[in-house]
């Protein structure tokens, strides 16, 4: 790091879980985040501030006016532009020295696999259970860990699956199947500040995948209630059962 890092990150520096080591690793990182919005722009932003030196950006969809009362890397000069473009422009105000690797797209098939592949580390901020079983695939072939979350109206959930450890669940000894019923923002609403709450947790769980400090919620599920401020932790293990994970080693 130079001098200009030093003073950036002294925040961090000072941590004595983090230290040097820690930034350093942070710096030499690269981070997938699919879906760029409630979640993933906290998340983004958190990322890039903290100094992960590389982040792809991967949302197909456009800003639209509904999506500015929570997706906080959004303006309302943004409306019509590409949610990773929008994301992109935000970040690149925060951290000049950030990597960025922007796709309008839906990754799927190989395509998504490749962008598992040149990452350490993936965050599921997208909003369908066909993408988090897809994304769930992709991270145990390339035995990446992924930080999946979800918020729906004063609700929100949270896990890591590492799939470095043998011994961590995947997405799918959660929820084996899709839910076609499953709710969504657009359908049932959302409180905006419990997405910021979640992305923003999204972002902490990365940064800990990343330098190995603290402990990451692997093999835990998180979930908060927004409007009572009940918070409750569930012990995950791998499902001998589960479609996705049964034939790991």
């Amino acid at each position: 790091m130079n001098d200009e890092q030093l003073l950036r990150y002294s925040r961090h520096i000072l941590l004595p879980d983090l230290d040097v080591d820690g930034q350093q690793a942070l710096l030499n990182s690269k981070v997938l985040i699919v879906g760029m919005g409630g979640l993933g722009c906290p998340a983004a932003l958190y990322l890039a501030a903290s100094g992960v030196g590389e982040l792809h950006l991967a949302d197909d969809d456009k800003v639209e006016l509904s999506n500015l009362q929570r997706q906080i890397a959004h303006g309302e000069a943004d409306v019509g532009s590409f949610k990773a473009e929008s994301v992109a422009a935000s970040i690149a105000a925060i951290n000049s020295d950030t990597k960025l690797n922007v796709m309008n797209v839906r990754l799927a098939g190989d395509a998504l696999l490749e962008a598992v592949k040149c990452v350490d580390v993936v965050v599921d901020a997208s909003d369908n259970f066909s993408t988090r079983f897809a994304l769930n695939s992709a991270c145990l072939a390339a035995r990446r860990p992924l930080v999946s979350g979800a918020a729906i109206r004063g609700e929100a959930q949270l896990s890591v699956f590492d799939f470095r450890r043998d011994d961590s669940p995947c997405y799918r000894c959660l929820y084996h199947e899709a839910d076609d019923a499953a709710l969504n923002c657009s359908e049932s609403g959302v409180l905006a500040p419990i997405v910021g709450m979640m992305g923003s947790m999204q972002a902490l769980e990365t940064l800990k995948c990343i330098t190995r400090m603290g402990e990451a919620l692997v093999g835990r599920l998180l979930i908060i209630d927004g409007l009572s401020m009940d918070v409750r932790q569930l012990n995950l293990r791998r499902d001998p059962e589960c479609p996705a994970c049964q034939t790991r080693n």
